[in-house]
């Protein structure tokens, strides 16, 4: 586990983005990934309310082998951890905070990344053994308030804004101290060519560097 930890710390530090690929295909699968990953960005999520998302992971699994964090978001459940973990998913993002979710990703050798909303919310996570919290939805949580939850939480703690975080007002979310980004729409939306995914990724990518 520690090395997997340690890759996912290097990767979120390198590029502190995770590229949120809800509704996107199998069959797309590994050119949507591609695109993102020439452009930087190395850890990927597909949603479990996607089209087959198992299929997509084990594809994800086997084509980005060493070149990227698999994972797997909106995990409700022990059960579909475990799925996750036997399609290959390194990762486990939730939107909400279940004690029993993180633990069984941590007991399976996975990143355990939760939803919360609340400080308390987020210490109850990472007591649980969580590797970084999900500021979710980031639309209810403006800078100001990641400032506020920044200045109680552990300074090692990992907090990434998710929802809401275009490449305008990126920046202003790191001066408040968020440590990354989930990116949905403002990278992929279902039906997205590579190319023009590749392009919206290059754009955080750079404005990131």
């Amino acid at each position: 586990m520690t090395d997997l930890t340690d890759v996912f710390e290097s990767r979120l530090s390198a590029m502190p983005v995770v590229a949120i690929l809800r509704g996107v295909r199998p069959d797309e699968i590994e050119a949507i990934g591609e695109a993102i990953i020439a452009a930087g960005i190395t850890i990927l999520e597909v949603p479990l309310n996607s089209p087959d998302p198992f299929a997509s992971i084990e594809i994800m699994a086997r084509c980005f082998a060493n070149r990227a964090i698999v994972g797997a978001g909106t995990v409700l459940n022990t059960v579909d951890v475990q799925r996750c973990k036997d399609a290959g998913s390194q990762l486990i993002v939730s939107p909400n905070m279940r004690s029993e979710v993180i633990e069984a990703t941590v007991a399976g050798g996975m990143i355990s990344t939760p939803g919360c909303l609340t400080p308390s919310e987020a210490f109850d996570a990472l007591d649980a053994g969580a590797h970084a919290v999900k500021l979710f939805p980031g639309e209810l949580v403006p800078p100001a308030g990641v400032k506020a939850m920044r200045a109680v939480l552990p300074p090692a703690a990992r907090m990434l804004v998710v929802g809401g975080v275009t490449t305008d007002n990126l920046q202003v979310y790191r001066d408040a101290g968020a440590t990354g980004f989930g990116i949905g729409g403002s990278i992929y939306r279902a039906g997205d060519s590579a190319a023009k995914v590749g392009a919206s990724a290059k754009a955080f990518a750079d404005m990131l560097r």
